[in-house]
């Protein structure tokens, strides 16, 4: 009871100031112990912890799409509702993850990251609780915008903490992580059904995120080359994330409603219309949500839509792959989960192999040879429909060749953008990311069903019409890639964002 009367009696500019330096610190970037600093090591520990926000939030992209019936069963619901607890993520995810960059290019990228861990753990705790599945949707927009705080930070900070030597071996590791934790959602989200249910699969990230907010606390470097503060452009938000959400639910739902359908119209028309005037702001604001220079380097903006391209093809192969296994095949769901686990492996055994490859030789190599590749053997497949033991191996060159792809690539959009919009940059690397997924899983699904795959007998018809897309779309992006000369980390770039 004296504690609180001396605590009333305190002067209030005394009171106010305590406040201030509590605020202050909860706002500062704690630094990294002496030990640790010095550690030779010290850059792999942060892209550990790194990798494991790149693997939680992509893991839970796709994790939640195997407990939709379960989630159905038990509220009471229909497919179309159950629809958006996965998709209220991805549009939250993909439309704040540049603006979030935007802001730690300001306040610090280990001070949004680490707070990324507590704003994602939270959200995962609430939707282990969830009572009714409109919390449950509430609670995977806050899920998603801790992700977002994750994923619009990863890249940059490895871009900043490495060595210039050891870039694209980082990056690619970090890619690696992300691709898999995507593709390996369905089958971890299958076996924690199976031990304990729907709300499993949130509550595990709990006593994961508690683990990766101590280690980001104590891991990552403070940062450096931020931006001066500025007012933060609340209009350019306004008018980016109806653009991007419009666009995402047009080819999410256009072949369920149908691309003529009013719905989809409107939505593609609030899509365009809102881009157009998003641009019109972005170039004329003093301080822009996204800086649209940026795209004037030929490196960011090939590399970006390189970047889209290549994620139309992995994502449009995991759409299409077990429809033929389980309708054309009869394989069980099972036996397809094995099959397909070949990609993913190829895929994170070759990234961290390309990035190394791209700090000596660059990364314009691997990246036309990685879609060129990937071109020619979805070509073979759509001609030959191969049975399993052919198609396992098609799906491990995938692997290579999205492997060979993703980490130069990355590295090579990182490189091109200055230091000082790191986040804004690795914000937009993640949102193309996103944006390639939407549309792989879109536009397959289209092609497929255009060529008539509605019944069992049609089933290798469409499977090789969506092969011969990807394939042109592969190669598309080979040739893209072709034209970029490979951005390379400037010599003499700092090794690292604490000295």
């Amino acid at each position: 009871m004296l504690e609180h009367l001396e605590v009333e009696d305190e002067p209030p500019g005394e009171v106010s100031a305590r406040r201030a330096r509590g605020l202050s610190a909860l706002l500062r970037e704690p630094g990294r112990p002496e030990w640790l600093r010095r550690h030779p090591k010290a850059h792999l520990f942060a892209l550990g912890t790194v990798c494991i926000g790149a693997f939680m939030g992509q893991l839970d992209a796709s994790i939640v799409t195997v407990a939709l019936p379960s989630l159905q069963r038990a509220f009471d619901a229909s497919v179309g509702a159950v629809t958006w607890v996965g998709l209220s993520y991805l549009l939250v995810l993909v439309t704040m993850v540049t603006a979030v960059g935007r802001v730690a290019d300001t306040v610090g990228r280990k001070l949004l990251y680490s707070y990324g861990f507590v704003v994602f753990t939270l959200g995962s705790g609430l939707c282990a609780l969830a009572p009714s599945l409109l919390s449950l949707d509430l609670f995977r927009v806050l899920q998603a915008l801790g992700a977002a705080m994750l994923q619009a930070n990863s890249v940059a900070i490895i871009y900043l903490a490495l060595p210039k030597e050891s870039l694209g071996r980082g990056i690619g590791v970090q890619g690696a992580a992300q691709a898999l934790g995507l593709a390996l959602g369905p089958a971890v989200g299958g076996a924690l059904l199976a031990a304990g249910g729907w709300r499993l699969i949130f509550s595990v990230n709990v006593p994961v995120g508690i683990v990766a907010i101590v280690a980001s606390r104590f891991l990552l470097p403070r940062s450096r080359h931020l931006q001066a503060s500025a007012r933060f452009d609340w209009l350019g938000l306004v008018l980016f994330v109806p653009a991007t959400a419009a666009l995402l639910l047009a080819v999410s739902y256009g072949d369920e409603w149908g691309w003529a359908s009013p719905a989809i119209l409107v939505l593609l028309v609030t899509a365009v219309a809102a881009a157009i005037a998003f641009v019109r702001r972005e170039r004329s604001a003093r301080d822009p949500l996204l800086d649209l220079t940026l795209f004037e380097r030929p490196a960011f903006s090939i590399g970006i839509a390189g970047g889209v391209l290549a994620f139309v093809v992995l994502f449009g192969v995991l759409f299409v792959i077990p429809f033929f296994l389980e309708h054309g095949r009869h394989l069980s769901p099972a036996g397809t989960g094995l099959e397909l686990a070949a990609l993913p492996l190829a895929l994170g055994l070759t990234a961290p192999f390309a990035g190394r490859l791209a700090d000596r030789v660059g990364p314009r190599p691997l990246t036309v040879s990685g879609m060129a590749i990937s071109a020619a053997v979805l070509a073979v497949v759509g001609l030959t429909r191969p049975a399993t033991g052919p198609l396992v191996a098609a799906l491990a060159l995938l692997g290579v060749g999205a492997g060979l792809f993703i980490a130069p690539n990355s590295a090579s959009v990182m490189a091109s953008a200055p230091k000082v919009q790191a986040g804004v940059a690795s914000g937009v690397l993640n949102m193309s990311r996103g944006t390639g997924t939407a549309l792989g899983l879109a536009l397959t699904g289209l092609v497929y069903t255009l060529a008539g795959a509605t019944g069992t007998a049609h089933v290798p018809s469409g499977f090789s019409a969506a092969a011969f897309f990807l394939a042109a779309v592969a190669a598309a992006a080979a040739v893209l890639t072709a034209l970029e000369r490979g951005a390379r980390r400037p010599a003499g770039a700092p090794a690292a964002l604490e000295l």
